[in-house]
């Protein structure tokens, strides 16, 4: 398996590195592990929903 860092990531998601990092703390992504101070994201993971906004269930 792949993994990709929070930089990386953050060219993918065209996100900050450091909301990355926060959303991997929090928990927001799947399969993230903590490797020293650097944070591991595998490579096909989908980018986390933004928790401010709830989807309409009509």
């Amino acid at each position: 398996m792949e993994y990709f860092t929070t930089v990386e990531m953050s060219e993918k998601w065209n996100i900050t590195s450091r909301r990355i990092g926060v959303l991997c703390a929090e928990g927001r992504i799947a399969g993230a592990i903590k490797k020293g101070k650097t944070w591991l994201i595998p490579s096909d993971t989908k980018k986390p929903a933004d928790a401010r906004f709830k989807k309409n269930t009509k």
